[in-house]
């Protein structure tokens, strides 16, 4: 297999409403692998300064003189925050070290793709820290009950969010994309729209004589 060959069929079809519009842009390959790096870096950056606010929350806990009263399961659940912590942290750094390893021997593109499934996996662990981390507050202040219930809700807003919303807004890029050159909104009864009429057609869509 060749270096430059996709990663994957799945990434293959997922990419390609995205190709066809970028290749609208003016640049060669190796530009949009740098214009896409960035966003990445950039998207890094924001999962980052989350991650390392929460992280340092976590470790600050354990030096509290009101540690001591936690009981059994709520260390335990504090130490699985932790570990959850610095896995999301070496996930989302881990684009970063592959560029340095592999800086200069023309695998950005690859280093693109594995820093978007990156990316995706640290949004899955930064999600479930954030809620996990709530649960535990909640836990200790107002109780069990409460921390499920709160935390059960943030989790539908995650995912409606983080999940539901993007998947809608790519389904829809995608219909947009494959939609034939010209075309135009279909009408109630099926038929083409203005943009569809050939030329020279009327308002009703036919040919005028």
């Amino acid at each position: 297999m060749s270096e430059d060959a996709s990663p994957g069929r799945a990434d293959r079809e997922r990419g390609a409403a995205g190709d066809r519009l970028e290749r609208l842009r003016d640049e060669t390959p190796a530009e949009r692998a740098d214009r896409n790096w960035i966003d990445v870096l950039q998207e890094l950056r924001v999962l980052q300064t989350g991650t390392q606010i929460l992280t340092a929350f976590l470790l600050a806990l354990a030096f509290q003189p009101s540690f001591d009263r936690l009981d059994g399961s709520q260390r335990a659940f504090y130490l699985v925050l932790v570990v959850m912590a610095a896995l999301s942290t070496i996930i989302a750094l881990t684009p970063v070290a592959v560029h340095r390893f592999l800086f200069r021997r023309g695998q950005k593109q690859r280093t693109v793709a594995l820093g978007n499934r990156m990316l995706l996996a640290s949004l899955v662990m930064l999600s479930a820290l954030v809620l996990g981390v709530v649960a535990f507050v909640f836990d200790i202040v107002a109780g069990r009950e409460a921390a499920i219930i709160v935390a059960a809700v943030l989790g539908g807003l995650v995912l409606l969010c983080w999940a539901a919303l993007p998947g809608v807004m790519r389904a829809s890029a995608r219909r947009h994309a494959e939609r034939p050159a010209g075309a135009g909104p279909r009408t109630r009864d099926g038929g083409a729209g203005p943009a569809d009429a050939g030329p020279g057609a009327g308002p009703s869509g036919s040919r005028s004589g």
